[in-house]
């Protein structure tokens, strides 16, 4: 019996590990996303709509296109590039969604390096 109490626990819980993306829900709103690169946490607020997303990092404003690939993939070119490394597409996967926040991973396009964080909703 103790087995048996085991196994559906853990049956279970494995069950409730596919949980359902819905992204729909974070494409407008205010944000705060947090990403940890080698123990150095960088955190950034922006503002997005069907078309422009406007970040502030480091006290820096930048802005950029918005592209839906489909409801959980979405693509920000920088509308005015400084340098070569900004004109680069970045590339933006939801990996898992909550009430009030989204885990992602994001990379350049075309690339194969990706770094994950948390963005929750401020508005």
């Amino acid at each position: 019996m103790k087995y048996f109490s085991l196994f559906l626990l853990i049956l279970f819980l494995s069950c409730n590990s596919n949980q359902e993306r819905v992204c729909e829900n974070f494409k407008n709103g205010k944000y705060k996303s947090v990403i940890t690169i080698d123990e150095i946490e960088y955190v950034s607020i922006f503002t997005r709509n069907d078309s422009i997303q406007i970040e502030i990092f480091n006290n820096v404003i930048d802005s950029s296109y918005v592209r839906w690939v489909n409801d959980c993939e979405v693509v920000f070119t920088t509308i005015n590039p400084i340098n070569i490394q900004q004109k680069k597409p970045v590339l933006v996967k939801i990996l898992r969604t909550y009430e009030d926040s989204y885990d992602f991973e994001y990379s350049y396009v075309g690339e194969t390096i990706k770094q994950q964080g948390t963005a929750v909703i401020l508005e």
